[in-house]
């Protein structure tokens, strides 16, 4: 269990490297107050620009990728046997501190980007999956948070799939818990699309490249 707590730990401390808030703050402005009013890529995007979307893009995968790092040159001589169940944890923990740093009174962003970086470090196989989803959703709809979504629920199920298949190499009990913790990140990513839900559900979401309502 303590090894579970300290890659939480871990990636919560990583995942409040708000790669956007940063960026606004270059830019002498606090990006939660504009646009959607989230730290996310997205907003960045609409609201600073294509660079600083990319350079949010980049900085908040990064940020995922390099926690599990750290987690597997850590843990991998004790827990090798485990260390996919432990890059999830410690997924979660760096979502947790992207979409809840403490610094900035718990407002972030919604940890697409974060998440994207922990498939890149976790398995290039479901990382490509969710890209083809979401780009392909994207790209036909203009929905970046239907794109979203979509590829998070893609995730789970090619987690559960490749899990199921040994393709980790844990035993079912660690596989499962695995699965678990992919499916709570799953509801918390379409918990924090709420408000878009209600928003496609009506209509009135805001498509990729289109200006604020």
């Amino acid at each position: 269990m303590m090894e579970r707590i300290a890659c939480l730990f871990i990636g919560y401390l990583f995942g409040m490297f708000q790669t956007s808030y940063l960026i606004g703050k270059y830019h002498h402005m606090d990006i939660r107050q504009y646009g959607s009013g989230n730290a996310g890529t997205t907003n960045a995007l609409r609201t600073l620009g294509k660079k600083a979307g990319a350079m949010t893009l980049i900085g908040d995968m990064l940020k995922c990728v390099i926690a599990i790092l750290v987690v597997d040159a850590v843990f991998k001589n004790q827990y090798g046997d485990i260390l996919p169940l432990l890059g999830m944890y410690t997924a979660a923990g760096c979502v947790l501190g992207h979409n809840f740093p403490i610094y900035l009174k718990f407002r972030g962003g919604k940890g697409i980007a974060a998440s994207a970086g922990m498939l890149l470090a976790l398995d290039w196989r479901v990382f490509l999956i969710c890209a083809v989803i979401f780009i392909g959703l994207v790209a036909v709809t203009r929905y970046v948070s239907l794109g979203s979504m979509a590829a998070y629920v893609g995730a789970l199920i090619c987690f559960i799939a490749f899990g199921a298949a040994g393709s980790y190499g844990m035993d079912p009990s660690h596989v499962v818990e695995m699965n678990v913790i992919m499916a709570l990140m799953t509801a918390l990513a379409i918990y924090r699309h709420r408000a878009n839900i209600s928003r496609l559900m009506n209509g009135t979401e805001n498509k990729l490249g289109a200006k604020k309502r």
